[in-house]
């Protein structure tokens, strides 16, 4: 019997033609049967700032409530200047705060992304994994996903033109998959 977990997205790219929104609907098409996918979208956050702290606005608490409702983050995000994306971190503060209330605290999270560049986004999933230890999310660490993103690899709707690729990437949610459960057998949901 396979268990089922909620997995909330960042597409980490806010490009209406981002090759990382691309690969969301790739992994969504390739998903394990025992995820059901959703983005978590974050475009209309303000710049977070302690000042929010006392009364978040209610954009803000949706977003942090669409957190709170999945099992799983799976952070699907580009590189820009050999970092996330600002508006990606951004969101991550906001979802962090106030203290003591960190969305991300025993939350199970995986990172992938896609560049036209031939390291995929290495540097920008490192500096990924380094907020997200702060934020004590347990992360996938292995298998490891960079993908070069070539003209035509990947349609619109999350058609995957590579068999390699979409068998690496069908293999990459399967293993995601296997993290979560893993993650909630030692870390039990609730406590």
């Amino acid at each position: 019997m396979t268990t089922m977990f909620k997995v909330g997205y960042f597409v980490g790219s806010l490009s209406s033609t981002s090759i990382n929104r691309k690969l969301s609907k790739a992994l969504v098409r390739l998903t394990h049967p025992g995820f059901t996918m959703s983005e978590i979208p974050f475009r209309d956050l303000p710049i977070y700032s302690p000042d929010y702290d006392a009364d978040y606005p209610p954009v803000a608490r949706a977003y942090k409530q669409a957190i709170a409702d999945a099992d799983a983050i799976l952070f699907v995000t580009p590189e820009y200047n050999r970092a996330v994306p600002g508006g990606l971190k951004n969101a991550i503060d906001w979802a962090s705060r106030p203290w003591g209330q960190n969305s991300f605290t025993r939350k199970p999270s995986a990172i992938i992304g896609a560049s036209i560049g031939s390291i995929g986004t290495a540097v920008a999933q490192q500096n990924l994994r380094s907020i997200l230890s702060f934020c004590n999310s347990p992360q996938m660490n292995a298998i490891e996903a960079y993908i070069h993103f070539t003209p035509d690899l990947i349609t619109d709707d999350g058609e995957v033109n590579n068999s390699s690729t979409r068998d690496f990437l069908a293999n990459y949610m399967a293993e995601f998959h296997q993290f979560v459960t893993r993650v909630y057998t030692a870390l039990p949901r609730g406590e």
